[in-house]
C-alpha cells in the first residue's frame, strides 16, 4: 500500500479540474492506498458546511480519505463551519 498527499488550491466552482482531482483521490482510496487531501487557498471553499461541493468532500472522508483544510485559508475566507470529515486546527492569533 502506498501513501499519497494531494494538494488542492483551486475552487471547484471555477475549475472542473477539482472534480477530476476528487475522482483521482477516490480511485486511489478504493485501491487501498492511504490518501490525504490538503485544501489551501480557494480549495477550502467547498469545505463550507452547506456548500454545493461539501457532500463530495464528506464522501471522500467517509471512504477513508483524510481531508485537511489550511487554517489561514479558512480564516481569510471567513469559513467557520466545516462539513463533517474535514479536519483543521484553529490557531489563536
Amino acid at each position: 500500500m502506498s501513501k499519497y498527499l494531494f494538494i488542492e488550491s483551486r475552487d471547484p466552482f471555477e475549475s472542473q479540474d477539482s472534480q477530476a482531482l476528487y475522482d483521482l483521490v477516490q480511485g486511489h482510496a478504493e485501491e487501498g492506498h492511504e490518501v490525504a487531501v490538503f485544501l489551501i487557498q480557494n480549495g477550502v471553499l467547498p469545505a463550507r458546511k452547506g456548500s454545493k461541493y461539501a457532500s463530495r468532500l464528506a464522501e471522500l472522508a467517509q471512504s477513508g480519505v483524510t481531508v485537511l483544510a489550511d487554517d489561514f485559508s479558512l480564516r481569510e475566507r471567513a469559513i467557520w463551519h466545516l462539513v463533517d470529515g474535514v479536519s483543521h486546527k484553529w490557531k489563536s492569533s
